[in-house]
């Protein structure tokens, strides 16, 4: 709360601020941001260095403490914000009942109302009489602009456009460096930026936002994500289907999806007197897979997987990269099970996630039990609070059984049942969901699934929904980010690049790459045009695990000059000893580009 407390005074004092330096200027409302705080305003005028001038003035503001809050009648409040007519629309929007209370100096005023807290901006500000004692009021050395946008009035493309000016406030001046440290290493590590410097995706306009273009390296790097999840789920017990991207709209009525989902559906297509839809969701076509054929309680739990297309309409706003697309590939399965199985399955899906997280190198994640809203009203849910309770306190017993910390979030659920999200913050302590385990006790229902118990009743079956690596999409954005772009060997898309000194070493070079190739590796011949110098550093932008060197001592003699990515300087090795070494780090999906210690050397 405290951190909180401190981006909210930054905004009343970015707003006395924009009064001192704009004497005519007309407040709006301000809030928090992701990372910071934000006011927006009509300005007089706009000059070139108005961060500048915003920052040097708001430490001085800053200095003088906060503005003192006093609470006044309506009448009062109206006559102080005379000059403030969106103030005064906000005046108007209170409750009759609300008191009205005002952050005044000299002739600053502006409403407490003003400065939201939360991402819809519903929620109250934050007084100091609300805080705890002691929370820290943003240090003049500890507050700085950092944008200025625009932004419409309420949000609506129907009202004026005002300036909005954004920046960070914290307690201390160490604080706020440690900050833009993090942005600085968050934007150098920015899957975008990357994604398009070592070749990995591509956007267009000719093709449409939220449609990403797998480049030849991204593409690698998707297949051999996509071969080993497959690969450790026919392990586990999963047998994969391929189903189709489209079905019919009563398809999605009958789930459910239309009712709750469709806003966030592609519109319908009419086809030879049929109504398709683009799936948003691969469950309903398992779900009818399995309706295919009757099931005895010996052949459950049933486990189907899918690497699964889906369609879903995100807006223009939020697409980008590959974090928020409109075309996912998910990782997905559904364990049709029966009751008594719901906990050893939970456990088993959480075992998958944490040893597939642990071959990434994933380690920072956390466990969100996602819940309806509080008064579980919400017309986003399903209604049937019988359904609800049995399914939270199953997730609930399975993660206490485990042992497991989590936290809870309401409003977070899908629209049939509650699930576990596992989150992943970045480095600005932004989270994002990448695994999720739903217990399902509504979808059976809604299909009337049965399977054949003990003595030939029949019975209802509980489906796991579960996305282990999430969709291909976010996944590759997170590993872009969490490795910076340097992939450890196995999904490097080139595990070496091989550099001749000279076009001398050209032929015999481009030999050993195909014959590198044919044994399983990633290879590429960089031709000797230019410096080897260059070519290196050239090779090292890129972020290619081995730098393999061929001049004329090599090839006489077989061996290879290896220069290992993050290592400084080269090292000779057999030709075969390297060969054997890189095999076994991408075999074993290896971490370390150590392949001598992978060998036991």
């Amino acid at each position: 709360m405290s951190a909180q407390y401190t981006r909210i005074e930054a905004a009343y004092l970015l707003a006395e601020t924009l009064t001192r330096l704009w004497p005519g200027a007309v407040l709006g409302s301000g809030g928090l941001t992701t990372d910071g705080f934000r006011f927006d305003a009509v300005l007089p005028e706009a000059p070139a260095g108005l961060l500048d001038a915003v920052g040097v003035e708001i430490r001085k503001v800053a200095a003088e403490g906060p503005a003192p809050a006093l609470t006044v009648s309506r009448s009062e409040a109206t006559a102080l914000l005379v000059d403030q007519p969106l103030q005064r629309q906000l005046l108007a929007a209170l409750d009759p009942d609300h008191p009205v209370t005002l952050r005044r100096r000299g002739d600053f005023a502006v409403l407490e109302a003003a400065v939201t807290v939360g991402a819809t901006g519903q929620e109250p500000a934050l007084t100091p009489a609300q805080e705890t004692a002691g929370a820290p009021f943003p240090s003049p050395s500890a507050v700085e602009p950092a944008a200025v946008s625009g932004a419409y009035w309420q949000g609506s493309a129907d009202n004026q456009m005002l300036t909005r000016i954004s920046g960070w406030a914290f307690g201390t001046a160490k604080e706020l460096r440690t900050h833009k440290e993090r942005l600085a290493e968050a934007r150098a590590r920015d899957h975008r930026r990357l994604g398009r410097e070592l070749r990995i995706f591509t956007v267009s306009d000719d093709i449409g936002a939220g449609l990403p273009l797998w480049l030849p390296r991204g593409t690698v790097i998707r297949r051999q994500l996509e071969n080993w999840i497959a690969e450790e789920e026919r392990v586990a017990g999963y047998q994969h289907v391929v189903t189709p991207q489209l079905a019919k709209r009563s398809l999605y009525e009958r789930s459910g999806h239309w009712a709750h989902y469709h806003e966030d559906m592609f519109p319908v297509m009419g086809v030879a007197g049929e109504e398709l839809v683009l799936r948003p969701m691969n469950c309903p076509h398992h779900i009818t897979l399995f309706a295919t054929a009757d099931h005895s309680y010996r052949e459950l739990p049933y486990r189907l997987a899918e690497l699964g297309t889906m369609y879903r309409y995100e807006r223009s706003g939020v697409v980008g990269g590959l974090s928020r697309v409109r075309a996912m590939t998910l990782n997905d399965a559904h364990v049709f099970c029966t009751p008594e199985q719901v906990g050893d399955e939970f456990a088993r899906v959480l075992d998958l996630i944490e040893r597939c997280y642990r071959t990434l190198g994933i380690t920072n994640h956390h466990y969100r039990l996602s819940l309806r809203d509080a008064e579980g009203t919400s017309e986003k849910y399903v209604a049937d609070d019988a359904l609800w309770a049995r399914a939270e306190e199953t997730i609930r017993d399975c993660l206490i059984d485990l042992g497991l910390p989590f936290r809870e979030a309401p409003g977070e659920a899908a629209f049939y049942g509650p699930k576990l999200d596992i989150q992943l913050p970045d480095l600005l302590g932004r989270e994002e969901t990448l695994s999720t385990i739903q217990v399902d006790f509504h979808l059976p229902d809604r299909f009337g699934l049965e399977y054949v118990g003990p003595g030939g009743v029949r019975k209802r079956p509980v489906i796991i929904h579960r996305g282990v690596l999430s969709t291909m999409e976010r996944m590759v954005a997170h590993l872009i980010e969490l490795y910076a772009g340097a992939f450890p060997l196995w999904l490097a898309p080139v595990q070496i690049a091989v550099l001749p000194v000279s076009k001398d070493q050209e032929t015999e070079a481009t030999a050993w790459a195909e014959r590198l190739v044919r044994d399983g590796l990633r290879a590429e011949v960089i031709r000797p045009d230019g410096t080897l110098g260059a070519r290196i550093r050239a090779v090292q932008a890129e972020k290619v695990p081995y730098l393999a060197v061929l001049g004329e001592r090599e090839l006489t003699d077989g061996t290879v000059s290896v220069r290992r990515r993050g290592v400084r300087g080269s090292q000779e090795y057999t030709r075969e000893a390297f060969v054997a070494g890189a095999l076994s780090l991408s075999r074993e999906r290896s971490l370390s580009l150590d392949w001598e210690l992978a060998q036991g050397e």
